[in-house]
């Protein structure tokens, strides 16, 4: 039998974290404050935790922390981009774990939420108890190039067309560079339309024919112009780490458990990166889902994750009982 999300569950605790350098960072806590602690890591970068993502963990074994990364979602200032890089999210997980007074925490994240849990593990090994990655991205210069160059264009080829044609024919050279300079203008109707564009893009990479580009009209939130906004961000900065980082230094999380779950239909991180990953972690144990997405939805993606969880529990209950 498949298993499902767990039943949803009011936080017990919610707070805004200080740092040194302007931002507020949101924190939610939900299940068992005595449990086993985890971090969900959310994606984009520049998206947020969701109500659902508390429902991957079984509420009477889990602690789980929920964090909306800078500038996103609930942290504030909304859609900031100064002092914000992968090393400052890894700083705001180590905050949130000593201000917590955790001493090691499993690590989950999907997406770019697997970036930010790679590297942190690697950063911080002695403080991971272990990895549940999903749709691995590793942000390599041809995982960028496949979304914003050469690669998803040549299976969408008709969202591509209005992606890349929202720019100038000279702007085309580097579309991601047009969208980022749009997005920084102070005119709100080109931001506005710039992120609608920016989302139709995304939305018909991830969703395939499901996505329908109606839904996009009318106001754009300006949750969603701060997420395109720091999404281009990191992509011209080259997510501010050193191209194939996370590859090079996977040596370092020989000792930790890891599994690695990703759809054969994810388009927008496809699954050689994973591939790439399991190679390098031949420990791991990493799970091919033949219809899942890249989305942490649909019922062989949602069984895989709170299995995952839930042989964590069980492998480490046994251990600690041995």
């Amino acid at each position: 039998m498949l298993k499902v999300l767990y039943p949803s569950i009011e936080p017990f605790a919610r707070e805004w974290l200080e740092t040194s350098d302007g931002h507020e960072i949101y924190v939610e806590q939900v299940g068992n404050p005595n449990g086993i602690p985890v971090i969900f890591l959310h994606g984009g970068p520049g998206s947020s935790c969701k109500d659902h993502h508390r429902c991957f963990f079984n509420p009477d074994k889990y602690h789980v922390i929920l964090m909306d990364q800078r500038g996103a979602g609930r942290s504030r200032p909304l859609g900031r981009l100064k002092h914000n890089t992968s090393n400052h999210l890894m700083l705001d997980m180590e905050m949130i774990r000593g201000h917590l007074k955790i001493d090691k925490w499993l690590l989950f994240g999907g997406s770019w939420g697997a970036t930010l849990a790679l590297l942190y593990a690697q950063q911080y090994t002695g403080n991971v108890l272990g990895l549940i990655l999903r749709g691995t991205f590793l942000a390599r210069s041809k995982d960028a190039d496949w979304f914003f160059k050469d690669g998803a264009n040549r299976l969408f080829p008709e969202a591509w067309y209005r992606f890349a044609h929202h720019v100038s024919p000279n702007e085309r050279k580097d579309v991601l560079a047009a969208y980022y300079h749009r997005l920084a203008i102070e005119d709100e109707d080109v931001r506005q339309e710039t992120t609608r564009e920016w989302d139709a893009w995304g939305g018909a990479v991830v969703l395939g024919d499901d996505f329908n580009a109606g839904e996009l009209e009318g106001k754009v939130p300006e949750t969603a112009i701060a997420q395109a906004r720091i999404e281009t961000h990191y992509a011209m900065n080259g997510y501010f780490f050193e191209e194939n980082k996370i590859l090079d230094n996977a040596f370092r999380l020989h000792d930790v458990p890891c599994t690695i779950i990703h759809g054969k239909k994810d388009f927008m991180c496809p699954i050689e990166s994973s591939f790439a990953l399991s190679q390098a972690l031949p420990h791991a144990r990493f799970i091919v889902l033949p219809n899942a997405t890249h989305l942490a939805h649909g019922e062989e993606m949602i069984d895989a994750l709170v299995t995952a969880t839930d042989d964590f529990e069980w492998h480490l209950f046994k251990s600690t009982k041995t």
